[in-house]
């Protein structure tokens, strides 16, 4: 009886003892596989080396290395300063018959501007507090030097200033053609709210009185 029971364990032990078996081969194999490789790693170098045994490095050459020219910096600024031009760029043909109060004097005050602005306006209720001669300009003078003003009262926060544009006497057929085009030009820019016909103490007919938005 106690003859089967110990031929029963060696037999439910046979299973184990194979599969560890199979695991050292599994092992050892691989184990020769990394010899082999090295093995063949060792003569690729040995090759190598008897390969470039007589070989000498070369002597420094007295060479210059290239200067690679470096591409030219994207200007910015630039870039920017012709867009904030191409921005406050000013045409010389826009109709602004139908935008002008019809007064004798052409005043004008922009959307959103109540009528008792432009009178206040046109009493002096602001104090004029710096002015542009454009007498003797050229149009295209006039205009570029008549948005360069504005920009800067603009970062004075300058609310009133006159421009003088002349009554136009010294032009080909004595037409007023400054006057007429510093009105076309001031109704395009957006920081100017009204303007009116100076008082004849401030120039009359030969300037105009404007008011600007604050900063």
């Amino acid at each position: 009886m106690a003859k089967a029971s110990k031929s029963f364990g060696l037999d439910a032990l046979r299973p184990m003892r194979d599969r560890l078996k199979e695991e050292a081969q599994q092992q050892a194999l691989l184990e020769q596989q990394a010899r082999e490789a090295e093995h063949q790693r060792q003569l690729e170098a040995d090759v190598f080396r008897k390969a470039v045994k007589e070989v000498k490095p070369l002597k420094p050459a007295n060479r210059i290395a290239p200067q690679l020219e470096k591409p030219l910096p994207i200007p910015q600024q630039h870039l920017r300063d012709e867009a904030n031009a191409l921005q406050e760029s000013l045409s010389d043909e826009m109709d602004i018959e139908r935008l002008l109060d019809t007064d004798d004097q052409l005043s004008y005050r922009r959307n959103g501007i109540g009528p008792d602005i432009l009178r206040k306006l046109r009493r002096g209720h602001w104090t004029i507090q710096d002015q542009l001669d454009l007498h003797g300009l050229r149009r295209d003078d006039a205009r570029e030097t008549l948005s360069t003003f504005l920009r800067n009262c603009l970062k004075q926060n300058l609310r009133c200033v006159r421009i003088i544009h002349g009554k136009g006497r010294g032009s080909v057929n004595q037409e007023p053609v400054l006057k007429n085009k510093v009105r076309v030009w001031l109704v395009q820019k957006e920081e100017v709210l009204a303007f009116c016909q100076a008082k004849a103490a401030d120039g009359g007919s030969g300037a105009l009185i404007v008011l600007l938005r604050g900063a």
